[in-house]
């Protein structure tokens, strides 16, 4: 292609990343990548409808015109919420606190 741009497309697993690079007219934009890569295909659990997206992890809409070398990439729902698990690390982390002072004042 004379006016192409290479792109990579990612799609995280547990074990794994799924990388397909592509070649692509100038001016497509992310959701164009992301079709064009066949990963829809392989893995029919995205849905760019709830899945973010995002370029070189700064969330990005379907829309976004890409430029050679991007890594368009696709984010799969979190597990726990971040929020939620400081939360519960710090209330454990409280308790612990009191019983290293009790047990630390005694020598």
């Amino acid at each position: 292609m004379a006016d192409s741009i290479t792109v990579e497309v990612v799609y995280p697993l547990r074990e794994k990343q799924e990388i397909f690079s592509l070649r692509l007219p100038e001016g497509a934009t992310l959701a164009q990548a992301i079709e064009s890569s066949g990963i829809l295909l392989k893995y029919p659990e995205i849905d760019l409808l709830k899945n973010k997206v995002g370029v070189f992890s700064k969330l990005s809409k379907p829309d976004t015109p890409l430029k050679d070398r991007d890594r368009v990439e696709i984010y799969r729902p979190l597990i726990a919420d971040p929020k939620e698990v400081r939360k519960q690390r710090a209330a454990e982390g409280k308790t612990m606190k009191k019983g290293v002072g009790e047990v630390g004042g005694e020598k």
